[in-house]
């Protein structure tokens, strides 16, 4: 995606971060509306340009760490999907937020969200498969996703799963 970004919006990575170090948003929200607006970029451009143009001071595995006090039990779910998200190709960006990790090709396929306690919620953009009782409606990922598969132990992660993310994958182009 960084890569591909000079060609899609105009702008290389740092030419985005020197525009964004001049302006002094109160919210991401705020700094990615401005960029769609203003400058016409995607969505999915916008939200990585303004998630990699933070403050180091606030790192992103510290927006990761901060999702998971009290639910440290969730945390191996949540590292052994995103060891599965990155050996699907070399596009794709791991997008932490405050609550919950966007995983994104050239547009979002999949969301990760401690729900719970004791629960992962895992949202997926596959847009011709039908529900089950596994890969459930996108419940509260309303249009982000499609679907949303419910985790709550490592064993759930399993080749239909690895399955249904390489789907998502390949239809985020």
């Amino acid at each position: 995606m960084i890569d591909n970004m000079p060609a899609k919006t105009g702008k290389s990575l740092e030419e985005w971060k020197r525009l964004l170090k001049g302006k002094a948003f109160a919210k991401h929200g705020e700094a990615v509306k401005f960029l769609k607006q203003e400058h016409q970029v995607t969505h999915g451009f916008a939200n990585t340009i303004v998630t990699l143009s933070k403050d180091k001071s606030e790192p992103s595995d510290s927006l990761v760490a901060k999702q998971y006090v009290g639910k440290e039990n969730l945390k191996p779910i949540y590292e052994k999907l995103i060891a599965i998200v990155k050996k699907l190709g070399d596009d794709v960006v791991i997008t932490p937020k405050k609550g919950s990790v966007s995983i994104i090709r050239k547009r979002q396929f999949a969301l990760i969200k401690p729900a719970t306690k004791t629960r992962i919620d895992l949202g997926l953009k596959i847009n011709d498969k039908p529900t089950t009782d596994r890969l459930g409606n996108s419940g509260p990922f309303g249009t982000m996703c499609t679907h949303r598969v419910q985790l709550t132990n490592l064993s759930e992660i399993d080749d239909e799963l690895i399955g249904w993310l390489k789907d998502a994958y390949q239809k985020s182009i």
